[in-house]
């Protein structure tokens, strides 16, 4: 087996979070894992009472992330893969959704990642060595109508994975944004935040969505399971991607955008181009 690595992966309570924490720990790797109950931390440990060390922790509590970050690591080592995996999905028309609810996106999806990339990173600096893989999506990158604001924050999530990348390049420390489509798990179910309607213009456009995604909710092709052994290919990778999407429909749909983006940029070239002075 490979050298056991220390994880600290947040929102392992659930989801892909879950996966990525059983398939770590069942290959010999600790984990420290964010829950946000009492409950959940005794269910955690229980997986691995030797390796499996819960902390509880909100990420959007973020002078709490400050502290408690460094005081696992006192307890569980020094943490080489952080994997920014907590977040939610909000479902809503942009006229229709209260800016409050994009604070909230922002604060869970985004603050709260670069909050725990702000608690590890020193170390990581200092040992030149690390791997930070924030989870973003497919929504990162492509877009579709009734989720402007989850693919807002997971489009800054991106921005900032790349240009953290750079970065700290130079340090050893390496920074993967890891891109999921469509995954059998309760992002569009219990874990989806959705804004109330209320404009009929808008009923064309989102009454279809939001009762395919209901429907399709439980069936999605992608396996949890196999997110997480892709998670641990990469995290052995001597030269990590900066960028690696799962799931065939998520290459489809970001292959399909690059390709319009293309002919785009073909069709209004000359319109870009007589901006500079003569």
């Amino acid at each position: 087996m490979a050298q056991a690595k220390t994880f600290l992966i947040t929102g392992v309570s659930s989801g892909l979070g879950a996966a990525f924490a059983t398939a770590a720990l069942a290959a010999g790797h600790r984990i420290i894992g964010t829950v946000r109950s009492a409950d959940a931390a005794r269910s955690f440990a229980a997986q691995a009472p030797e390796r499996a060390h819960p902390l509880l922790l909100d990420v959007t509590d973020f002078d709490r992330v400050a502290v408690a970050v460094p005081e696992a690591e006192r307890s569980a080592g020094p943490i080489d893969v952080l994997v920014n995996n907590a977040g939610y999905g909000h479902e809503g028309m942009l006229e229709e959704s209260p800016l409050d609810e994009l604070r909230r996106q922002f604060d869970a999806n985004v603050f709260g990642a670069v909050a725990m990339i702000k608690a590890v990173l020193p170390g990581m600096r200092e040992r030149r060595a690390g791997h930070i893989v924030n989870v973003t999506s497919m929504g990162g990158f492509i877009t579709m109508p009734g989720i402007s604001y989850y693919c807002g924050s997971k489009f800054a999530l991106e921005g900032i994975s790349e240009a953290l990348s750079k970065e700290v390049a130079s340090f050893g420390v390496r920074v993967t944004a890891l891109a999921p489509g469509q995954f059998r798990t309760d992002w569009a179910g219990r874990s989806m935040v959705r804004s109330a309607r209320g404009i009929a213009d808008y009923d064309a456009v989102m009454d279809p969505i939001r009762a395919a995604r209901l429907a399709k909710n439980g069936k999605q092709s992608g396996d949890p399971a196999k997110a997480a052994a892709a998670l641990l290919t990469l995290v052995k990778a001597e030269d990590p991607p900066v960028r690696l999407y799962l799931g065939d429909d998520a290459l489809k749909l970001v292959e399909d955008k690059i390709a319009a983006m293309k002919a785009e940029l073909a069709r209004w070239e000359n319109l870009s181009r007589s901006t500079n002075f003569a």
